[in-house]
């Protein structure tokens, strides 16, 4: 083979056939518009317990910083003080370790829940979920049902369609507004902060209130499912701590499969058709608008309110109950009892997550319950490193922080040793105020000729006179060449 300019080309050569002009090509859009799901209400266990966690998670959150202790608020998260109120308790920044303990059981806590029954959190306390309830109750009350819902959104606008949307609009909009309020009142003082806002003032906390409240407005009014879906990393990373021994929201296919509609009293399995009389209804009532019947699913978050749907269809067709239920892969598979499937459900696995989470909440406990309610920093004065004065001894200046962490005035001893002859130059009564702070000029004396040349270690006693509290902190004393 020969190319144009009569050169021998050499290798195989690929046929290209032209398409025909009158062949039309089709155009595939990368992007789908996100279809608006429409979740039918249920009565059931499970929406029994969606709405108990949703009462007690929203009392607690919205009327908890209204409570007082003693003259402060009983939780409070001042940052501007760098306290952090807890009932009794008042933590500093020093505490940051009790902090890091709450995040380790937490993240504990999840891990042996998911690892025990799925999402338990995602469908039961997770705020978004909580939230989105709450909107879509509203809406429900004022747009009507499931069917009413979509005949609303499908017609034009009328007088009655541009009431309905407005009232719904006015008590979502006052809704998140009161969330974000709530919110920044667990940082501000939150009857300070309503004063500041109906006086116009607090600029900043006015931002944080309308921040959280439109991030409230906007992912439980709209994005609703999509944050769950896209958003949430936990719907990506769960599935590394699920196995065939998770408690899941699960479809019996043996059992349902053929699905089809029938007459109550036809002999449906001599037609070859299972329970599922393929109503739909446990796809219409999941709020993230999947079919469990096509088995496990990121997007699931374990509500069970396909559950509750489907029992109620199967106690009106008079069949048993149970075709989609809380079930393990294994269980499914091999057809396993109750029992026997919840002695699977306590593993090795579950049982170390359990023995661990144990044991760091009574260490939690113990500590907090142990902790001395007073901190020491000392911070030595730099600008004058080591000195000779009258008496002809040698003096090193601190700075001592001492953080009073009790509801009540303290008064503290400083002492000092670590170096023969030391003697602690400071006010002989030294008090502080409930939760507060005080820093404590300090000056460390020794004969001079003492101590030989070089850094030498000194420690520091703060004691309360009123209790047995009491502190050491290390740090140096100079003696120069």
């Amino acid at each position: 083979m020969t190319s144009e300019d009569g050169q021998k080309s050499s290798g195989r050569v690929i046929p290209i056939t032209p398409v025909p002009d009158s062949e039309q090509t089709e155009s595939v859009s990368l992007y789908e518009a996100q279809k608006k799901i429409y979740p039918r209400s249920i009565n059931g266990m499970f929406a029994r317990w969606r709405w108990l966690l949703v009462f007690l998670t929203q009392a607690f959150f919205y009327l908890v910083p209204w409570f007082q202790w003693g003259e402060r608020q009983m939780v409070l998260f001042d940052l501007g003080a760098r306290r952090f109120y807890l009932f009794g308790l008042v933590l500093y920044p020093q505490d940051f370790i009790y902090l890091t303990g709450l995040l380790i059981i937490s993240a504990l806590s999840l891990f042996l829940f998911t690892a025990v029954a799925g999402r338990l959190w995602c469908g039961f306390a997770c705020p978004q979920t909580v939230y989105t309830e709450l909107f879509m109750w509203i809406e429900h009350k004022v747009e009507g049902d499931r069917s009413a819902r979509m005949r609303l959104d499908r017609n034009g606008w009328t007088f009655e369609k541009i009431w309905k949307k407005a009232t719904k609009q006015a008590i979502w909009i006052v809704l998140a507004a009161w969330t974000g309020f709530t919110f920044v009142g667990y940082f501000v003082p939150i009857r300070e902060l309503g004063a500041e806002i109906l006086a116009l003032h607090g600029t900043w906390q006015l931002f944080w209130v309308v921040f959280y409240g439109f991030a409230t407005y906007g992912n439980a009014g709209y994005m609703r499912e999509q944050v769950c879906k896209y958003m949430c990393p936990y719907a990506r990373f769960q599935s590394a701590m699920f196995d065939k021994d998770t408690l899941i929201v699960s479809y019996d296919p043996a059992r349902g499969e053929q699905r089809g509609p029938r007459a109550k009293k036809l002999d449906y399995k001599a037609q070859g058709l299972g329970d599922c009389i393929d109503c739909s209804l446990c796809v219409q009532v999941c709020p993230v608008g999947i079919d469990i019947r096509n088995g496990l699913q990121y997007e699931c978050i374990g509500c069970g309110l396909c559950i509750d749907a489907c029992n109620n269809v199967m106690d009106k067709m008079q069949y048993p109950r149970g075709l989609i239920r809380l079930s393990t892969q294994n269980g499914i598979a091999q057809k396993l009892s109750q029992s026997q499937m919840f002695r699977r459900v306590l593993r090795p696995r579950v049982l170390l997550y359990g023995a661990v989470l144990v044991a760091l909440c009574l260490a939690l406990m113990f500590s907090l319950v142990g902790r001395t309610p007073l901190k020491v920093d000392v911070v030595r004065d730099r600008a004058a490193l080591s000195r000779i004065v009258a008496g002809g001894k040698l003096e090193n200046v601190y700075r001592l922080q001492i953080m009073n962490a009790t509801e009540q005035t303290r008064s503290y001893h400083i002492g000092a040793t670590g170096l023969d002859g030391v003697e602690v130059v400071a006010d002989p009564r030294i008090e502080v105020g409930p939760a507060e702070s005080r820093w404590v000029l300090v000056r460390l004396q020794i004969p001079y000729g003492s101590a030989a040349s070089g850094s030498h270690k000194v420690l520091f006693e703060v004691s309360a006179q009123e209790d047995q509290a009491k502190v050491i902190e290390k740090s140096v004393f100079l003696v120069p060449r």
